[in-house]
């Protein structure tokens, strides 16, 4: 087993998360608009249109939580709570150089804290629905997602052009298919690369800001990995269980989850979350109205806002099917409460198909690593 060669080859990606910074300042010096966005919800495609380019802006340390508690409730999402210190710190520079920040209300903690934030940032705030079921809810979302295009035309003086909308989606459509054949690589048994590093090429492809060159870099990273698998280079252990991991946004310190369960004899072959396969599993209708494509495909996200939440349900019982998935782990943010009231829905689904699954509540600390070791190591064992 080779162990120099695959890992290699995710550098790019990792360095892109740890650098973006310098890539964004670069960016506003040659007059580019940066729109920071806190969900898969947002549809980026309007931004990429107006020839801005858009960031994620959530943040998942609790560097700046002590600083948000100031303000915010100790009892609040630590997502929030981390997101909002950043903020009033000026310690995250994706929010630093944002010339927009585009909320959706995808729960009250956040469109409380969006009204905070517009003291100090310029916010638009999409009215998110809380059913995908009826058309009233899908008229409003329409009516969102042209209200996000007004604005941005407004506030940076420009023209969206229908040809502009529809480049926008063939090349977002095209990074959607380049990930989901990423991460469709590890339904191999053994998967070609770790948990690990699939959520580094995911999570890191976000702050690659050239949507053309990411799409190259996508498509070499798989070629890669495809050939290095075919030459008998294996990363994985043939023995190891198959894991898909559930619930809330990962990254940052919450990667202790992934770091438990590849140290326990695991691996992680799916993510479900929002920095998963979530944001690539649809793609935006390319005929007919653009910007009624792109309502219909946000408004069908599976998050655990709507209600009901059956788009969800199909996605992680389709995963553990195409991925032949050994257990299924959970990771809800404490206070994040559609998520963990989800939890005994997710868990009665998975019993019917005879699926370990295991939640695990946490925050952005690192108090609860040691814990975390053992709850895995105790879940693998229990299904070896």
């Amino acid at each position: 087993m080779n162990k120099n060669e695959v890992p290699s080859i995710f550098e790019t990606f990792g360095d892109a998360r740890k650098q973006g910074f310098i890539a964004v300042k670069n960016l506003k010096d040659q007059g580019k608009k940066v729109v920071g966005v806190f969900c898969t919800y947002s549809p980026v495609e309007i931004i990429l249109a107006a020839g801005a380019v858009s960031v994620g802006i959530c943040a998942f340390s609790d560097e700046t939580i002590a600083e948000a508690e100031k303000v915010l409730p100790k009892n609040l999402c630590p997502l929030i709570k981390s997101s909002y210190g950043f903020a009033v710190t000026e310690k995250c520079p994706y929010m630093y150089f944002a010339d927009l920040v585009v909320g959706e209300t995808t729960c009250d903690g956040k469109k409380k804290m969006y009204e905070l934030l517009s003291e100090i940032k310029n916010v638009h705030v999409m009215q998110l629905p809380q059913t995908q079921e009826d058309e009233v809810s899908k008229d409003l979302w329409y009516k969102e997602v042209l209200l996000l295009k007004d604005r941005i035309e407004k506030d940076f003086g420009i023209t969206i052009t229908d040809e502009d909308i529809k480049k926008a989606i063939r090349l977002k459509n095209e990074e959607r298919k380049l990930l989901k054949e990423f991460y469709e690589l590890s339904k191999s048994c053994p998967p070609p690369i770790t948990g690990a590093e699939q959520l580094k090429v995911l999570y890191g492809s976000q702050f690659k800001f050239d949507i053309e060159q990411k799409n190259k870099e996508l498509r070499d990273t798989i070629d890669k990995v495809k050939t290095d698998y075919a030459n008998g280079i294996e990363n994985v252990s043939n023995d190891a269980k198959r894991i898909l991991i559930t619930g809330c946004p990962l990254a940052g310190v919450t990667e202790k989850i992934v770091t438990a369960i590849e140290a326990s004899g695991g691996v992680v072959v799916a993510y479900e979350n929002c920095i998963g396969v979530k944001p690539a599993d649809r793609l935006v209708d390319e005929e007919g109205d653009p910007y009624k494509a792109l309502a219909e495909r946000y408004l069908n996200i599976g998050c655990s806002v709507m209600t009901p939440n059956n788009k969800r349900m199909e996605l992680i019982t389709s995963l553990v099917k195409e991925f032949n998935v050994d257990g299924v782990v959970e990771m809800t943010l404490q206070a994040c409460h559609t998520y963990n009231i989800e939890t005994n829905t997710v868990r009665e689904l998975l019993q019917k198909q005879d699926i370990p699954f295991i939640t695990v509540e946490t925050d952005y600390s690192t108090s609860d690593v040691a814990q975390l070791k053992t709850r895995m190591a105790a879940f693998i064992e229990m299904i070896s």
